[in-house]
């Protein structure tokens, strides 16, 4: 798995002028899934996501973590992040998770951070979405559940 995470003042998915999903402070999170992801990649990304301290104190830029101050998350799935682009002039996406596996994960990713209790809100797998988002910083991440990238 793949997350491009970045820290926001707001942030809002919108689809057909429709505001389907927004936040406040906190991370938005753009998930790409690989076609070999597994749940154990599920609670390496979710665990380390919630407690990297990204958010300022007043001594320091990055003391805090979403956790501990109750941030916002908006999750929107990107298989883009998987598009490869090192041959030709169109992206590859041969690694990417076919739709029915991802989607899965997908609903586990997110169920996952339900469970540590913060607000959560998404976008909608498979749709053409706006993002729209305030970078805080800016502040942008990207993790990878492959622990050898």
């Amino acid at each position: 798995m793949k997350l491009l995470i970045q820290r926001v003042k707001q942030a809002s998915v919108t689809i057909d002028e429709q505001t389907i999903g927004q936040i406040d402070s906190g991370l938005l999170l753009f998930l790409g899934i690989h076609r070999d992801d597994t749940e154990k990649d599920i609670d390496y990304l979710v665990n380390k996501v919630v407690n990297l301290r990204l958010f300022p104190s007043e001594k320091s830029g990055f003391d805090h973590s979403a956790l501990e101050l109750e941030k916002e998350i908006l999750v929107v799935s990107q298989f883009t992040l998987y598009g490869d682009c090192k041959k030709g002039r169109r992206p590859d996406f041969n690694d990417v998770a076919k739709p029915e596996q991802a989607v899965a994960l997908y609903e586990q990713f997110i169920q996952k951070i339900k469970e540590t209790g913060l607000k959560i809100a998404t976008g909608q797998f498979q749709a053409h979405m706006e993002v729209k988002l305030v970078n805080d910083g800016p502040v942008t991440l990207f993790l990878t559940s492959d622990k050898s990238d």
